[in-house]
């Protein structure tokens, strides 16, 4: 009975110290980690939020293929909004904003086909295109339009 009692304090101790060095070693990676991973939510934010701006008031009314455009912008909208909801990683979030780009893509080929005006200052900029430098792009055949690469 005599050594059972230094024994499980020696065991408490180690756990202890065990959790304590794990814990710092995880605070480590994350503190190194999550600026990026911050940056990287706030900037998927910024283009989900910049593509439900863009569908706000945006009707097709007869154009069927502004409607067809709209329809998928709204898709990629959702599918955005879904992708940011369960997003934990940088590469998560990349891949986000990477589908409310898209979207914002789709919108631009709807308000092309209404006459209208491309959108807001910004929207189709090279400096804040994900994708520049790549071939990706949106384009009209038929009626149809899809990112083609």
């Amino acid at each position: 009975m005599g050594i059972v009692v230094p024994f499980t304090l020696l065991l408490i101790v180690g756990a202890v110290v065990s959790v304590v060095l794990l814990r710092r070693q995880a605070g480590m990676s994350t503190a190194e980690s999550g600026l990026a991973g911050l940056d990287a939510e706030v900037e998927a934010n910024r283009w989900v939020v910049r593509l439900g701006g863009s569908l706000a008031g945006l009707r097709p009314g007869a154009d069927e293929a502004a409607a067809r455009a709209l329809a998928e912008a709204t898709g990629r909208h959702h599918t955005a909004r879904g992708q940011l909801a369960t997003a934990r990683t940088p590469a998560e979030y990349a891949r986000a904003r990477q589908t409310a780009v898209e979207g914002l893509q789709y919108v631009s080929a709807a308000r092309d086909a209404l006459g209208l005006a491309s959108g807001p200052p910004g929207a189709d900029s090279d400096a804040d295109d994900p994708n520049e430098g790549t071939a990706r792009q949106l384009r009209g055949v038929g009626g149809r339009f899809g990112v083609t690469a």
